[in-house]
């Protein structure tokens, strides 16, 4: 089947499938939220980014087989309200950013800083801070070595955007700064983009438009 990134809650998830990894999508809860179950093809390990709501779900995707990680891109409930309970039930190690993990609730055992590697088996992913929509918002970079590179922005990038910055001119201008320093400067057009809400996108669809981001302030 063909990946469309497409996704509703209470739906069947999405699965795309890379030479090396395997990423199911699935839409949780009243904010219909994208959770991404990240499997590597040679080991079988698993990684669930943003335990975000219907642990009953989360933990109907993951199987029998467990994860061995469990990563949250940024403080917002709306991105945790399933942690402790899959945490709990899988015993997962946790992720966060620095800056945020003291405002999650529930146990963070690994402090993710910017440029930190984390590995799903044999896969490797690289961390990037962004720093506006929250303090310590991740992204998470996998550089597909058969492939074009993917990228997990939680709320940090969206089709036709970058995250909500409050109408704070500060906030805005710190995230729009590292989306474009260390995302779109650094990965092609055919990079694809997970964001924590709705559709996928490219860089190469939403690069055009920085410009216009930038002068609307959003």
């Amino acid at each position: 089947m063909t990946y469309s990134g497409v996704v509703t809650v209470g739906g069947p998830a999405d699965v795309h499938e890379l030479p090396d990894l395997m990423i199911s999508k699935v839409a949780v809860g009243p904010m219909s939220n994208n959770a991404y179950l990240l499997r590597c093809r040679a080991t079988d390990e698993q990684l669930l980014i943003d335990a975000a709501a219907e642990p009953h779900t989360l933990l109907s995707l993951i199987g029998e087989s467990g994860i061995a990680s469990l990563v949250t891109t940024h403080r917002h409930p709306d991105h945790w309200g399933a942690l402790r309970e899959v945490m709990e039930a899988t015993g997962a190690t946790t992720y966060a950013g620095r800056y945020d993990a003291e405002g999650i609730p529930a146990r963070t055992d690994v402090l993710v800083e910017d440029g930190d590697t984390l590995r799903v088996g044999r896969v490797e992913l690289t961390a990037r801070h962004l720093v506006g929509h929250t303090p310590g918002s991740i992204a998470l970079i996998y550089d597909d070595p058969h492939g074009h590179p993917h990228v997990f922005t939680g709320d940090c990038l969206f089709p036709g955007g970058v995250g909500n910055t409050r109408k704070d001119p500060k906030a805005f201008e710190s995230l729009i700064n590292d989306v474009e320093t260390k995302l779109f400067d650094q990965l092609s057009d055919e990079t694809w983009v997970y964001p924590g809400h709705g559709d996928d996108t490219t860089l190469g669809a939403e690069r055009p438009h920085l410009g216009e981001w930038r002068e609307r302030g959003w």
